[in-house]
């Protein structure tokens, strides 16, 4: 006669996963300063004694105020803490992260310190997310971080993009600062807790806001989106020239055979061509 095991509750079933996590108080005056404090007096020195970072284009984001979709690649852990260490500090204010799932997963305190930290918030209804909140927080002059490919590549090469920002833009009418990271992967590789030592190369290239147009589909703008984003990765790996001449786009391709992407990818960047764009044309 079988007899009935007692079986363990399923990590899914966690206080996290069966409740929205409420994230509105991380918004606040309160925390907002508690944060502030926690990444210029540790947040940001620390990184910046772990990696080097080669920071491009903020010229054009320090005289754009207004709330914004900044749209990046993914591949590591590391790439929110240096997005939000090299935004000027106007706009690292008044930042949100829209995070897909994995640290509101699980516990209470990985949740609530993702969302004080980094002032992160879940973006999957399945996980426990408010879908209409990244519409109110840009309404409320926040700019959203997000990352259009979900989850981090696995080979440290942009993946296809989702759909998720540029109807986000053109719903909200909010342009979309795009930007390309290239390093983060080799600095910090799948598994690991905390950055290789000898601090690697980490390029961040911000491009020029893209201004979503409401005759436009939004396969059009995410069209315009990859494609700047992947400019400004090719533009770090080679110069600002290189790419407006269009003589980088077959190079710039990944390898094929995933060990050969991977393998690419764990070296630390180089630092690309020079000079990089021409200031007298920025506005």
């Amino acid at each position: 006669m079988n007899r009935m095991l007692p079986t363990k509750r399923p990590a899914s079933t966690s206080l996290v996963d069966r409740f929205t996590f409420p994230t509105a108080w991380a918004r606040t005056r309160s925390v907002r300063a508690v944060r502030e404090l926690i990444q210029i007096c540790a947040g940001n020195p620390l990184l910046r004694s772990e990696v080097a970072l080669d920071v491009e284009g903020l010229d054009d984001l320090r005289t754009f105020e207004d709330p914004a979709l900044i749209v990046a690649n993914h591949s590591s852990h590391l790439d929110t803490a240096v997005l939000l260490c090299t935004l000027p500090g106007s706009r690292r204010h008044r930042a949100a992260v829209a995070v897909a799932g994995d640290p509101f997963v699980g516990t209470f305190w990985r949740a609530a310190g993702s969302a004080l930290v980094f002032n992160a918030f879940p973006i999957e209804r399945r996980r426990g997310s408010d879908a209409t909140l990244p519409g109110k927080l840009l309404a409320d002059g926040w700019s959203i971080i997000v990352y259009p490919q979900g989850t981090r590549s696995p080979d440290g090469f942009p993946g296809r993009f989702q759909m998720s920002s540029p109807w986000l833009a053109l719903a909200n009418q909010v342009p979309v600062i795009p930007v390309g990271l290239r390093g983060t992967y080799a600095a910090m590789l799948r598994g690991r807790g905390w950055p290789r030592p000898g601090r690697s190369r980490v390029a961040v290239r911000y491009g020029e806001p893209i201004l979503p147009q409401r005759d436009r589909l939004p396969d059009e703008l995410a069209s315009k989106i990859t494609t700047a984003i992947s400019d400004l990765i090719a533009e770090d790996a080679t110069s600002w020239w290189a790419v407006q001449r269009g003589s980088v786009r077959a190079d710039n391709l990944p390898p094929q055979g995933s060990w050969r992407r991977i393998w690419e990818q764990t070296a630390a960047p180089a630092e690309g061509g020079k000079p990089g764009r021409p200031k007298i044309w920025r506005s």
